[in-house]
């Protein structure tokens, strides 16, 4: 059990809103991007691909976003439809804006960038009038994370999805994946995150994301309950903080602080553990686990992801993960 409390009778067990992009990965790895010859696409984006790890987990889920009216975006859409994804909140962008490109660069397993392609963005022209009231409250959960709150009009569907969250007690889950490309100022970043993560019932985020957000009115904080109760003044229940190789917390609101399980693999990459880690978790508490248990099947599914040449492709099934964290505890017993 957790301290969540989902509305049960729901159709969609979860919907996501945002970035939707592609992800073009080079076959010839281990080697700068510029001795890169050929490459496989992949969706990407963090809310796609975690509405994907749900999917793949078994979970009813939908979209809110926007594609461009082209091949890419026919791409995109026919692929988070064959997930088996509900995109009727998936609209087509009629003013020439393009999907979000993204080149990875996979120098070694522990070395890897990305060269992101953004200009005049289509993800970014998700819009007020996409964000239905009877979407919203048709799921158990919402999700939601940091790159749409970059610019307008994705900016304000967020805040409107929000609202109407809170309104309908469909539980919000922010992911903050900060992108300092998409931002004008860490600044201006710290603002928005602050008041969406006010709206939001469990917020993740690695300890740099927290104190980005935390630098106006905390900054130089590094213990991480003070981080945790900041939010718990607001509606948050539970903040995961993630500390890299060393694993996550989990603070609730009762004052647990619960430290995650690690499963340390040798990675193909490093790209894909926020998103795999994120859709096995929230799963997990969707579906009745404890946070403790949601955290070990976040991590068995990063470890899985990371060990893969894609990030959506490579989204492990509810019994590949249980396999994996099995098999795991065996060869280390």
């Amino acid at each position: 059990m957790n301290n969540l409390v989902f509305q049960t009778d729901r159709p969609l067990d979860f919907i996501a809103i945002g970035r939707i992009g592609l992800d073009l990965n080079p076959n010839e790895i281990n080697r700068p991007l510029e001795e890169s010859i050929t490459f496989t696409k992949y969706l990407g984006g963090s809310p796609a691909n975690i509405a994907v790890a749900m999917a793949a987990l078994g979970a009813k889920t939908g979209f809110i976003g926007t594609v461009a009216d082209d091949a890419m975006g026919r791409y995109l859409k026919g692929y988070m439809e064959g997930k088996g994804i509900d995109s009727s909140s998936i609209f087509t962008d009629k003013t020439g804006a393009k999907t979000g490109l993204a080149f990875t660069e996979i120098k070694s397993p522990t070395d890897c960038n990305l060269i992101m392609y953004r200009e005049n963005a289509v993800d970014l022209m998700v819009d007020i009038c996409h964000v239905k009231e009877d979407y919203i409250k048709s799921a158990k959960a919402l999700l939601i994370s940091g790159t749409a709150l970059a610019a307008s009009p994705s900016r304000e569907a967020v805040f409107a999805a929000l609202d109407l969250a809170r309104k309908n007690n469909t539980v919000v889950f922010f992911d903050i994946d900060y992108r300092p490309y998409t931002w004008k100022s860490e600044e201006e970043t710290a603002i928005y995150y602050s008041l969406a993560a006010e709206k939001c019932d469990v917020i993740i985020g690695t300890r740099e994301e927290f104190d980005m957000m935390e630098m106006i009115t905390n900054k130089g904080n590094k213990d991480d309950y003070v981080t945790a109760k900041k939010w718990f003044d607001y509606n948050a229940k539970i903040v995961v903080i993630k500390h890299g190789k060393e694993g996550s917390i989990a603070y609730t609101k009762e004052g647990e602080a619960i430290t995650g399980a690690v499963f340390p693999v040798v990675p193909v990459k490093t790209f894909g553990a926020g998103d795999s880690y994120a859709g096995a978790f929230i799963y997990g508490l969707i579906n009745g686990m404890s946070a403790g248990d949601s955290m070990e099947l976040g991590a068995g599914s990063a470890a899985i992801v990371v060990s893969s040449h894609s990030c959506s492709d490579a989204m492990p099934t509810l019994d590949a993960i249980k396999e994996f964290i099995k098999s795991y505890e065996k060869k280390i017993s």
